[in-house]
């Protein structure tokens, strides 16, 4: 067969393909490691250079000619399919709404619901502050110095001007900025809790340049690690709905906080997923790590306008989007983002749901 021949062939089939599969298969036969034009194009090594002169550019032009051709084929194939798609999902926006409503409220913006719930119940208020923070802010004030080793822990994305007092500009890596802003501005006591979108240059099935996080602040007199321990199995157990809340305190270290203490809670296994619950030293449990918290640090104290001789105080910090993932079975953060609406309407909440202690603050319509 001659070399025109088959290159009509090819182009004939090409034209007659119906679909992906058929069109990869012409590609494989034609330009594919054994394919007849990549046999072609082998050939030109035996040749002299004169003949080479002639028969390349032929072959050349066929190859060409055969992936311009498969390439137009993919993309009619492709708008063919996109056509089919849109006549089939019509929505005709005449019709009367649905008596219920069709949208979902996203398990992030539901665990907040839950969480301001919770805290409120505990005399908590609720603060927020700005997403582009200053760098005395987001770290100094925290007892992080421009040398502190701490800031390396921190994969902070930054502007590339700094602001009216020559402080480099950035976005906030934790809410922390917010509990400075509060005690700055309202002094103490205070008893606050931080929620929002914060932002570190981290991306895998577990982490994400963006994340939400809450973190919670009281300072008031005669504050320690009792307290704390208190509000956060408090707090644990509303979230789960579970009184069998165990957790353990292990030393650890934050440099705002002093001391500083990393909180496990009790797990069981349930097939893939995890089940807060239950002693982590019982046979089938075990710990897992949630939280870091602490007393706040002296010094933070002193950089927000507080007497530390008068005020103590203690601080803790959770990701919003792990509580959602541990509660409602979730295995990858990914997917919070994605905006699949099939895993929306899987794991959404109703928008008229409103969590309530009294209801259970995870019950879902």
């Amino acid at each position: 067969m001659s070399d025109d021949t088959q290159l009509n062939e090819t182009l004939a089939a090409i034209d007659a393909a119906d679909d992906a599969d058929a069109l990869e298969a012409i590609r494989v036969a034609a330009l594919g490691k054994k394919g007849w034009v990549s046999a072609l194009l082998k050939t030109l090594g035996g040749m002299s250079p004169e003949e080479r002169q002639v028969e390349g550019p032929k072959i050349q032009g066929t190859r060409a000619a055969v992936a311009d051709a498969i390439s137009a084929k993919k993309q009619a194939l492709d708008d063919a399919e996109l056509e089919a798609r849109l006549a089939s999902e019509r929505l005709d926006l005449t019709l009367p709404a649905p008596e219920k409503p069709s949208g979902s409220i996203h398990p992030v913006s539901r665990v907040m619901e839950e969480l301001a719930e919770i805290f409120a119940d505990l005399g908590f208020t609720v603060a927020t502050g700005p997403e582009i923070e200053d760098d005395w802010h987001n770290f100094t004030a925290l007892n992080m110095a421009e040398t502190h080793p701490a800031r390396a822990m921190h994969d902070t994305f930054y502007f590339p001007d700094k602001d009216a007092e020559g402080r480099a500009m950035l976005l906030r890596t934790h809410t922390s900025p917010v509990q400075i802003r509060s005690m700055v501005e309202n002094g103490a006591p205070v008893r606050l809790i931080a929620p929002g979108r914060v932002y570190r240059s981290d991306s895998d099935a577990t982490h994400t340049p963006m994340f939400h996080q809450i973190e919670g602040l009281v300072i008031d007199k005669d504050i320690h690690l009792g307290h704390l321990k208190w509000t956060l199995e408090t707090f644990l157990k509303a979230f789960f709905e579970t009184e069998d809340i165990v957790l353990r305190l292990r030393p650890s270290y934050f440099p705002f906080t002093e001391p500083s203490v990393e909180v496990d809670v009790g797990y069981r296994k349930e097939g893939n997923r995890r089940v807060v619950g239950g002693n982590g030293d019982d046979p089938g449990h075990d710990w897992m790590e949630l939280l870091g918290s602490g007393m706040i640090n002296a010094r933070v104290l002193e950089f927000a306008g507080l007497d530390a001789g008068k005020w103590q105080g203690f601080a803790f910090g959770v990701g919003v989007d792990r509580l959602a993932m541990l509660k409602y079975g979730m295995d990858d953060l990914r997917a919070f983002f994605d905006g699949d609406v099939r895993w929306l309407d899987h794991y959404g909440f109703d928008p008229l749901a409103v969590p309530t202690l009294s209801s259970g603050v995870g019950e879902r319509a």
